[in-house]
């Protein structure tokens, strides 16, 4: 889905600098701010430059750059022999992002990113999954922007690969009670929108992330009745299984994005950001990844969805164009709608049928999400 887009959008990264300064500006600026509020400009400015919004990026960064702190700094080497005890230490950041700069310096950033995926997915997660969606637009820009050896055209997306990685390994943490595809005592049977469905909610709705899921241990339910999706046969069906999630839970959010708005797009974005690092992945880690990216979903979904639909939907303008949908979001300007925007044009480039749902979708980010 997403790297055929990505060959074929008129307005690639590949064809712009815009993208290039922006990032070299956002990699002295750490993956967090105020504390633990993700960064999320790298992902944003992609979005918008891949989108024929490369004009707005500059005076879009300006005012988002204000509020960001400074790039941590290493103190203490991650290695081959000590990474695992680093792993998921948020002290660490520097530590990992320097490790990961290091890597991508001495091998193909494919081979990088294959050895790392599987460690780094039961984390997935992490930091309300904003680390796995910062890799997955990163690795977006690295296969629409190589030469025909497979060699990147430009280092600061590299780069960015490094800063996205390193910061999903400091912030790695797994779920207190992990969901398990295809595990004995657990029905495997459900579609998508079924098994979406089936998610129970957290009792307490009143915290953050970390508090919702660190009650998954006493949630009725949890995690029989979030593992009812039927596993994959093999990769393509994993691959196919993936899009589907992400057409349905971008399409779901027009109806119950009202439980928390700013959340619950990850419930999209988290297994968009899977699906479009599949092609860069041996084919092998592909059912793993699509059982990473529903827990992922699940994990949102059982924090943040309200317990039924809205009575009605948020209109939010009229119906147009991909590039008139984006345009909406980009002049709304806050990063959330800009990224749930982007999932949903590419929900509408593979299933142009379901082009409505998807546009319904991103007016109703547009309509709950405060502006910019």
């Amino acid at each position: 889905m997403a790297d055929i887009e990505a060959r074929e959008n008129p307005t690639s990264v590949a064809s712009s600098g815009t993208l290039d300064e922006a990032l070299e500006r956002l990699h002295a600026s750490g993956p967090e701010f105020e504390g633990w509020l993700s960064n999320h400009a790298p992902m944003a400015v992609e979005a918008l430059v891949r989108h024929g919004q490369a004009a707005t990026v500059h005076p879009w960064l300006d005012v988002y750059r204000t509020r960001l702190d400074e790039l941590p700094r290493a103190h203490y080497p991650v290695t081959g022999a000590n990474w695992r005890e680093a792993l998921g230490d948020p002290r660490r950041a520097g530590d990992w992002i320097e490790r990961f700069t290091r890597l991508l310096a001495e091998r193909p950033w494919r081979d990088v990113l294959a050895e790392w995926w599987p460690r780094l997915l039961p984390g997935i997660t992490a930091a309300a999954t904003h680390p796995v969606i910062r890799v997955g637009h990163a690795v977006r820009t690295l296969l629409g922007g190589e030469d025909a050896t497979g060699a990147p055209l430009t280092g600061p997306r590299v780069a960015e690969l490094g800063h996205a990685l390193g910061y999903w390994a400091a912030r790695h943490q797994p779920l207190p009670v992990p969901v398990r595809l295809g595990a004995p005592g657990t029905a495997g049977t459900a579609d998508v929108a079924e098994a979406l469905a089936a998610v129970p909610l957290v009792p307490d709705r009143s915290g953050g992330i970390r508090d919702r899921l660190a009650q998954l241990s006493s949630t009725p339910g949890w995690p029989a009745r979030a593992a009812t999706l039927r596993p994959p046969a093999g990769p393509d069906e994993a691959r196919e299984r993936l899009g589907e999630l992400v057409r349905e839970a971008t399409t779901r959010y027009a109806a119950h994005g009202h439980g928390n708005p700013v959340m619950l797009v990850h419930a999209a974005t988290a297994p968009n950001a899977v699906l479009r690092t599949l092609p860069a992945l041996p084919r092998e880690l592909w059912a793993a990844s699509l059982a990473a990216a529903w827990e992922a979903s699940a994990a949102v979904i059982t924090a943040y969805s309200p317990a039924g639909p809205a009575a009605s939907r948020p209109e939010g303008g009229v119906p147009g164009t991909a590039e008139e949908v984006f345009a909406r979001a980009a002049a709304h300007g806050d990063a959330h709608t800009i990224k749930f925007t982007d999932t949903a044009l590419d929900v509408a480039a593979a299933e142009p049928e379901r082009a409505p749902l998807a546009w319904a979708a991103a007016a109703a980010s547009r309509e709950l999400i405060a502006p910019a």
